[in-house]
């Protein structure tokens, strides 16, 4: 998709990391909670419309980040969602979520008051260690 552009208000929220197989990476800038977004390139709004091949390998890059927020970060349940009522380009969050974290057990969304930065140093490890192949 020659014409493919990640969404103004991701790249606002996000630092964008790199690309996995299936999807662009991007981390919520608030390290509250360790917030993961992946960014398929399509125009299909909703992950079901994918086809077959390319949503079993949007899932896999997902469960690549769900494997890392449970090694990394110590995420005893990671959340994953498509939500795409404010920002309409589908993009899937995948957080990673602990009973220390802020805002538990309630959902980030509407819930996540404090915040954090990521430092470069974290970034430098972190951007790595995902895209590795």
């Amino acid at each position: 998709m020659s014409d493919f552009a990640i969404h103004p208000q991701l790249l606002a929220d996000c630092h964008v990391l790199g690309r996995l197989p299936a999807a662009h990476l991007l981390l919520h800038r608030n390290a509250a909670v360790p917030w993961f977004i992946l960014v398929p390139e399509t125009d299909l709004p909703n992950l079901l419309d994918l086809s077959t091949p390319q949503r079993d390998a949007v899932l896999a890059d997902c469960k690549r980040v769900s494997d890392y927020l449970r090694a990394r970060f110590a995420s005893t349940r990671v959340n994953v969602a498509w939500i795409g009522n404010l920002v309409p380009q589908l993009h899937v969050h995948v957080i990673g979520r602990r009973p220390e974290d802020p805002c538990w057990p309630k959902p980030v969304w509407g819930h996540l008051e404090q915040t954090a930065s990521y430092s470069d140093d974290d970034l430098a490890q972190i951007a790595p260690d995902l895209l590795k192949p």
